[in-house]
């Protein structure tokens, strides 16, 4: 194998990691939320498809030429800036609301971010699912 071929590989395995991710994520959302337990593990679902997100995102700028990216922060503002992502607003707050989950536990702040998980991220991390699967049949 090439060079590109090795890169395009580690692509599509990325790719098809997020495709599962998004898969577990949605699976969680439509779970009894008044459960505890699926709100846990609603936010651990997004930290993982997030987290995917922008390593996937990562990936396909690098083998499409356009940057070398580090951070998600990055990743986004190419992402956006090529018209990969749209709303790099809210791509800007899954950063800031994934930190908050990553780093303290509050119920009320769990609770609210649940709600912008199910209202607004989930339907963005899989456009970005749709996007790059539509990018990588071209």
């Amino acid at each position: 194998m090439n060079q590109d071929e090795v890169i395009r590989k580690k692509l599509l395995e990325k790719f098809d990691n997020y495709r599962k991710s998004v898969e577990r994520l949605q699976e969680a959302l439509e779970r009894d939320e008044a459960d505890e337990l699926v709100l846990d593990a609603v936010i651990q679902r997004f930290e993982f498809t997030y987290e995917l997100s922008w390593k996937l995102l990562k990936a396909y700028l690098a083998y499409n030429g356009i940057a070398d990216v580090r951070t998600p922060r990055e990743a986004f503002k190419e992402g956006f800036a090529v018209g990969v992502i749209d709303e790099g607003d809210i791509w800007i707050e899954m950063l800031d609301d994934r930190n908050i989950t990553l780093h303290t536990y509050n119920q009320t702040e769990a609770r609210e971010i649940y709600n912008k998980i199910r209202q607004k991220y989930y339907q963005i991390l899989n456009r970005f699912r749709e996007t790059i699967a539509g990018e990588m049949l071209k």
